[in-house]
């Protein structure tokens, strides 16, 4: 009877596992999909001081050039590509494909007439009214170097070498070099990139020309104190080689300091300007439109909750201070903006001190506020879309004024200077993206959302449609049986806060069926991990949903800024925690609204932030997940760089007092500890792979070993694959890391354990 019992036992076991699909999913992996798919916007090359543009675009006909006259709402091709094809294989003696004309650098001269473009590496130009084409000019190895900074007069080139900057008159090769610095130095350099290396080759300076050309500046960083890291190339041939960069780290003391000097070309001289006002500050330089007498800047602290807007006396390097703006927990300086307009006399500037991201007008002499631009419960980019100062208007994105779109649309509107006139340019309810023409009289204006087909209008100023342009050609997707992602809305842990998500489906999905369900996380602060606008392929989600599982992505508290300033900031002084049990019951709501979803069997993903929040839900709720894949995870941020962790965890100057020759001083430290990964090692119950880039200089690999050295001693089982010469993002390694997660999400949460060797594609797919 044991026996028997045993027997059902193993029978019913063997049923109860599912074959994942690997075949569908290789189907509808990216690198697969992406060949189904071909243009989804129109980049408008717009010509010279006029409203006409042209632009490239592909469908499953083939690939077209058009050029479009708003003014004539006309659209016409380029050039006919058969004749265009036939002129060019006549002149270069080689096959062309027509349908498929592969032009490369492509860029209408200032004549609005000269189309120049190379194949490979040889230079040709297209007359765009007379239809020749001749060889043009060939870029030279020199040029393709991309050393020189041009001048926007064309005079001079200014460029880097050993460390200092160089000026030279344009004209021949042997113009003589001009030495403007001699105190440029190892981690304290003029060069752009290496700064690390000591070279006599001309390369690319960390310098911009004022507009006028009369002068240039300088914003170097001086990272000699700054404390070293390493890592190995360990594929170096024939011995292994040590990388040294600089890294600084939260709460250090020893962290970059930046300097400002500005070059007077007429006579070669420099003004160091003493732009120290806060500790450890970091600085934003703005240039005006035309002239070199003024330079605009912000300084912002080292807690980033306290910002400086000032302007330099170029002639002098003296600073006149404009105004200070205090916004706590922190200033958010990835949509920091300020436009320098009508030569300094105003400034638009970008605050989230309402609580939400908005426009201000201010006096660019006196630092005085004018008057507000936008106000109200919806945020702003600080990016703005365009300005027009002859008719004192401004355009620009904004999220969540309209009740009835979801909050992630970004939605076109304009705004006079005083904040009057406030008008929505784009009605379609899903994301836009724009691009204005130099008179700011038309816009291109792609819009799209996970689950509508991308489209592309040309409006007027006013937002009325001039024209359709194009709309995506999904034909070859839809034949393999490609399906779009759907929405979702769910409520935070709070049962008050809406979030949003996507959700992908395999696409043989059987409502009758059962699901595992695998979250793709990516904590933010600064975005959120799921797409707004069109996606194929979701990064991964499509092809790991095809194994049979049901993929979601979605917000959460402490993600997105375009929400607000309060949900943006949700997790402040919370890195590790914050967004964890909101994602959590977001799953378990999405199980009690689907009979399809089993909640016995969860996974967790995510890259970088999404490696540190998927390793932390799994070790923080060990009884609901089960499996997670963290991959290049930052799971121990006071080791990680110390503007992101100090800004989003926060960080507090401390100062201790001591005696020194019976004097009593203050001592600054900077205390910023923040709760790590490994110190949850313990309560590890479910399947966790981690993996990480071995040359990985942005989030270091000690991150992850330090956690599996903690599993390690607390006896726990994991797995761990360390990617050999790889930086951050995996190179070509991410489609064997993609299958590395095919594979244990299949054995651990279908139960379905494969023997194959090849990591391409199993044995078997029954």
């Amino acid at each position: 009877m044991r026996i028997v019992f045993l027997l059902l036992l193993f029978s019913f076991s063997i049923k109860a596992q599912k074959k994942a699909n690997f075949k569908s999913a290789e189907k509808f992996s990216q690198k697969n999909l992406s060949k189904m798919l071909k243009s989804t916007s129109v980049s408008p090359k717009w010509f010279k001081e006029s409203d006409k543009f042209w632009y490239s675009y592909t469908t499953t006909s083939g690939k077209n050039f058009y050029i479009v006259d708003p003014t004539k709402r006309s659209k016409s091709k380029l050039f006919d590509n058969l004749e265009f094809a036939a002129k060019l294989s006549d002149l270069t003696r080689r096959p062309i494909n027509h349908n498929d004309l592969e032009l490369e650098e492509i860029e209408l001269d200032k004549d609005n007439r000269t189309l120049r473009f190379q194949i490979d590496s040889i230079g040709y130009k297209y007359d765009i009214y007379d239809k020749s084409i001749a060889i043009g000019d060939t870029i030279s190895e020199e040029e393709e170097e991309d050393w020189a900074t041009y001048a926007p007069d064309s005079s001079y080139i200014v460029f880097a070498k050993d460390h200092n900057l160089f000026l030279m008159e344009v004209g021949d090769k042997d113009s003589v070099e001009i030495q403007l610095s001699n105190d440029g130095d190892r981690w304290f350099s003029y060069q752009r990139k290496h700064g690390d290396t000591t070279s006599e080759k001309r390369m690319k300076a960390r310098a911009t020309w004022f507009e006028d050309s009369k002068k240039l500046y300088s914003n170097r960083s001086d990272s000699r104190k700054v404390d070293e890291l390493f890592v190995i190339n360990t594929l170096n041939k024939p011995r292994p080689e040590l990388e040294v960069y600089k890294y600084a780290m939260p709460g250090e003391m020893n962290v970059p300091q930046e300097y400002l000097e500005i070059f007077n070309i007429s006579d070669k001289s420099k003004i160091d300007v003493e732009v120290k006002k806060y500790i450890d500050q970091t600085i934003s330089l703005y240039l005006t439109q035309k002239n070199s007498d003024r330079l605009y800047m912000t300084r912002l602290n080292r807690t980033s909750d306290t910002l400086d807007v000032s302007y330099v006396n170029t002639s002098d390097g003296s600073i006149n201070f404009l105004f200070e703006d205090i916004n706590h927990p922190y200033h958010n300086w990835n949509y920091r903006q300020l436009a320098v307009i009508n030569e300094g006399k105003e400034l638009i500037y970008w605050s989230e001190k309402n609580g939400w991201g908005q426009l201000y007008l201010y006096d660019g002499n006196t630092g005085r506020l004018k008057n507000k631009i936008t106000n109200g419960g919806y945020f702003i980019t600080g990016r703005i879309q365009d300005i027009d100062t002859l008719g004192r208007k401004v355009y620009y994105q904004a999220f969540g004024r309209e009740k009835d779109v979801d909050p992630y649309y970004s939605m076109i509107y304009s705004s006079n200077f005083d904040g009057s006139g406030m008008k929505l340019l784009t009605r379609e309810k899903f994301n836009h993206k724009v691009n204005f023409s130099e008179s700011s009289k038309y816009f291109v204006d792609n819009y799209s959302s996970v689950d509508h087909l991308p489209t592309s209008l040309l409006r007027d100023v006013s937002g009325n449609i001039i024209m359709k342009l194009e709309e995506a050609d999904l034909s070859l997707l839809y034949h393999a049986g490609w399906k779009m992602p759907e929405r979702f809305k769910v409520k935070a842990d709070d049962g008050i806060t809406d979030l949003y998500g996507v959700m992908y489906k395999p696409f043989d999905f059987d409502p009758n069926k059962k699901y595992p369900i695998i979250s793709y996380v990516y904590p933010g602060p600064q975005v959120e991990s799921f797409r707004n606008d069109f996606t194929i392929s979701g990064r991964y989600n499509t092809a790991l949903a095809q194994l049979g599982f049901i993929v979601v992505s979605m917000g959460h508290r402490g993600g997105s800024p375009m929400r607000s300033k309060y949900y943006h900031t949700f997790g402040y002084q919370d890195l590790r925690d914050y967004a964890l049990a909101d994602d959590k019951r977001s799953l378990e709501q999405l199980a009690e609204r689907y009979t399809w979803i089993d909640l016995d069997k969860v996974g967790i993903f995510g890259h970088s932030g999404g490696g540190f929040m998927s390793t932390a839900a799994l070790l923080s709720y060990p009884d609901f997940y089960d499996v997670a894949c963290s991959s290049a995870g930052n799971h121990d941020n006071n080791i990680y760089n110390k503007w992101w962790s100090e800004t989003h965890n926060g960080i507090e100057a401390v100062y201790n007092k001591n005696k020194d020759d019976d004097e009593e001083n203050e001592e600054l430290s900077w205390d910023a500890k923040i709760k790590t990964n490994q110190s949850l090692a313990k309560n590890l119950k479910g399947y966790l792979l981690l993996t990480h880039g071995n040359m990985d200089n942005n989030v270091h690999p000690t991150n992850t070993l330090r956690v599996a050295d903690e599993l390690i001693k607390e006896g726990k089982r994991f797995d761990m694959m360390i990617f050999p010469g790889k930086r951050h993002g995996y190179g070509d390694f991410r489609s064997y890391y993609e299958k590395m997660m095919w594979y244990y999400f299949s054995e651990h949460l279908l139960g379905d354990y494969r023997n194959n060797i090849d990591i391409n594609l199993p044995d078997s797919n029954k």
